[in-house]
């Protein structure tokens, strides 16, 4: 099989695709160059935030009202290095923070409109990024990608899933 990396480089796939070692190397550095591309584009947003901090609100994005444990969790930082995070978010206006009404000494965090206008415009920025990319690729070759990319996101397996926490 014949494939076109990004950037141009060409690579000749051998055997038949059975070995699954065979091509991770290619894979390793095409994931890297997506990340650096995924990363690039985030920081072309109108505000600029640290990949941490996108991580956060995009955790706070898919768990509303978590507390601050539950992103701790989530993102599997320790709960001094969330609490500074959260306190970053809310004076940049992208969080808040509210008690919980059926527990006091509980506090929610939410995404603010900001927040969620800043999660928005990193979204376009990688798509537009990610678009350019897939545009220069030939059609076949795109929509082997995009079956490749449905088939490991099906794919059960370790990698899936989350490391243990350490206590």
């Amino acid at each position: 099989m014949f494939v076109t990396l990004p950037g141009g480089a060409d690579y000749r796939a051998e055997g038949s695709g059975d070995d699954p070692s065979v091509g991770a190397r290619e894979i390793a550095d095409a994931v890297e160059r997506l990340a650096n591309l995924w990363s690039v584009a985030a920081q072309e947003a109108t505000i600029r935030l640290s990949l941490h901090q996108l991580r956060a609100l995009r955790a706070l994005e898919t768990a509303p009202e978590v507390n601050l444990t539950g992103l701790a969790e989530r993102m599997d930082i320790g709960l001094p290095t969330a609490s500074r995070l959260c306190d970053r978010l809310e004076a940049a206006g992208m969080l808040e923070r509210a008690l919980h009404p059926h527990n006091r000494r509980e506090v929610q965090l939410r995404l603010t409109g900001q927040g969620r206008r800043v999660l928005e415009d990193v979204a376009r920025q990688r798509t537009q990024a990610l678009a350019e990319v897939l545009a220069a690729m030939e059609p076949a070759e795109r929509s082997a990608l995009i079956r490749g990319m449905k088939a490991f996101l099906a794919a059960p397996g370790q990698a899936f899933r989350q490391p243990p926490r350490a206590p």
